[in-house]
């Protein structure tokens, strides 16, 4: 199977290359192969240069915007350019590690799941700013109540799901309300969320973190939106009757 990653990336050349380099070195299940998208965001710092010159030598497969539409934005571009089965997401810090790609994909690859979180708070969260933990509680108390989700953590930025069924989805979201977006259209359709515990290092606002405020707040109307608007809203037109049949499908 052919594993999409894709990285939205805005302003960080500080942190790429190392990046780029542990997703290249990161195991997959076996006779899975890489596909890495990153998706420059209308960086200013030289983060572009970088990007460019990891898809000249055909390591990356590379997309670039003029502005800065948000990671939601980055990640829909990226979703355009995918070609494989199962679909990853992965930041451009440093903060998540690639060495949990088998523990994020084997689920996908075995057929046991089609949607799998990785669970900062089933596995490590070291250095986690105490509003920002805060934060990731609530929302994830929401989830659970607005969606019967059955989940640790909402916030994940480690999403993989089966290409298949991310591709069904129409996806609005500018900047961090990916995460909410995509989780309440997967629940709404019927789809178990299934996680698996992750390691995580958080970084500091003067280290590059971009979340603010406004976006916790934008992510709770994101939660709360779609809970109540009518399901055939959430799909594609093409879609909908696949659809219907995948969503009864549990793990």
């Amino acid at each position: 199977m052919k594993i999409s990653i894709i990285i939205p990336v805005y302003n960080e050349f500080r942190t790429l290359p190392e990046l780029l380099n542990r997703v290249l070195s990161a195991p997959l299940p076996r006779g899975c192969t890489k596909e890495i998208i990153v998706v420059d965001d209308g960086s200013k710092d030289g983060t572009a240069l970088v990007v460019k010159d990891y898809a000249e030598r055909g390591i990356v497969i590379g997309q670039y915007t003029f502005r800065n539409g948000g990671k939601g934005a980055a990640i829909r571009a990226g979703l355009e350019l995918v070609s494989g089965d199962v679909v990853l997401v992965q930041d451009g810090d440093l903060e998540y590690d690639p060495n949990d790609y088998i523990s994020l994909i084997s689920p996908v690859v075995d057929g046991q799941a089609d949607v799998v979180y990785g669970s900062r708070f089933r596995g490590t969260a070291i250095e986690m700013a105490l509003l920002s933990l805060i934060a990731n509680k609530v929302l994830t108390f929401i989830a659970n109540s607005l969606y019967a989700a059955d989940i640790s953590d909402e916030a994940t930025a480690y999403k993989a799901f089966r290409a298949v069924v991310l591709h069904q989805l129409i996806l609005e979201c500018n900047r961090f309300e990916f995460c909410p977006e995509v989780t309440a259209k997967l629940c709404r359709l019927g789809y178990r969320i299934h996680e698996v515990p992750i390691s995580y290092r958080a970084r500091k606002m003067s280290e590059g973190k971009k979340v603010r405020a406004r976006d916790g707040f934008r992510a709770v109307w994101t939660l709360l939106k779609y809970r109540f608007v009518p399901k055939n809203t959430l799909l594609r037109s093409s879609d909908r009757d696949s659809a219907a049949i995948l969503g009864e499908k549990h793990y």
